[in-house]
């Protein structure tokens, strides 16, 4: 490898984690457009099968490295946990009428489980400051949706609490799996296998719910480009680089980040208040990601 190229990778790999939170957490910013002229059913099939298309074409047209079928096999798994169970969950949980609030703090468990379960799955095993960056990133999350939490939430609609804690396990068995047996998997054709199987998932998920309705008109369309773009090729193509390079807990640990920048995002574009605990939240939750990153840097698996 040339000294540029390790220059330039080593100058992505510090800006990727964060290039990916800001990226991910437009999605809950994205996800109120998407909804309003389709289901949300309908619309996460078409936005995989887009991506998985576009994808495989790139893929194609620059000869990339092919999945052996015993990685492909996993990456299927990877995909209907990473995407179909977890996109799926939290839109179905969304559409059932769970608060937002609730729906933050069940996803900000995901973290939690993946660092609990990466030591017997994987071996990595997180030290004592790594713990507490773990335990400081959960209470910032606690700290930006507690405004949101209120007597509404002790009549949660049951369904939507199991949609978005299957949503929960999903992600975190999906980054488990993507870690422990896809880290030599080419990103391209494997993200493309990953979107093509959730996409399958899904479009039956769909039929059987009836959820077909997809209008395509602009507020539909350009929630379509950016969650195709953005969120399933820019967003998710860098988490999975940051999974084969990083340990699953400190890849992790940066969706405590989301909650708190989709507020602020919120605040920019719909004019919703933005308190001193959310700031706050924001504040612990950085300190909390730093603690687990640095370290898990100095570990042999970056």
């Amino acid at each position: 490898m040339t000294k540029d190229r390790l220059d330039a990778q080593q100058t992505f790999a510090s800006v990727a984690p964060w290039l990916f939170v800001f990226l991910w957490s437009t999605g809950f910013i994205v996800a109120r457009y998407a909804t309003n002229d389709a289901d949300p059913m309908a619309f996460l099939s078409a936005r995989l099968i887009v991506a998985s298309l576009i994808l495989a074409a790139i893929a194609h047209l620059s000869n990339a490295p092919r999945p052996t079928a015993h990685e492909s096999r996993w990456s299927i798994v990877v995909g209907l946990g990473i995407h179909a169970t977890y996109l799926g969950g939290v839109f179905i949980a969304i559409d059932l009428g769970l608060p937002s609030g609730v729906g933050a703090l069940v996803v900000g468990l995901h973290p939690v489980i993946t660092a609990v379960a990466g030591g017997a799955m994987l071996g990595e095993h997180l030290n004592f400051r790594q713990w507490g960056g773990v335990i400081l990133g959960f209470t910032g999350v606690v700290l930006v949706v507690i405004n949101r939490l209120t007597d509404d939430t002790l009549n949660l609609p049951v369904r939507a609490v199991i949609a978005v804690s299957l949503a929960t396990l999903g992600m975190s068995i999906g980054t488990l799996i993507q870690r422990q047996r896809c880290a030599a998997t080419p990103l391209l054709w494997g993200s493309a296998i990953q979107y093509a199987s959730s996409a399958i998932a899904l479009v039956v998920l769909a039929v059987l719910s009836g959820q077909t309705k997809l209008s395509f008109t602009s507020s539909t369309i350009w929630s379509l480009v950016w969650s195709i773009g953005v969120l399933s090729i820019a967003a998710v193509l860098t988490m999975l680089w940051l999974l084969q390079h990083r340990a699953a807990a400190s890849v992790s640990s940066l969706f405590f980040l989301v909650p708190a920048l989709s507020a602020i995002e919120a605040a920019v574009l719909f004019d919703e208040q933005l308190n001193v605990t959310t700031v706050a939240g924001f504040a612990t939750a950085i300190v909390g990601v730093a603690l687990v990153t640095r370290t898990a840097s100095r570990t042999p698996n970056d």
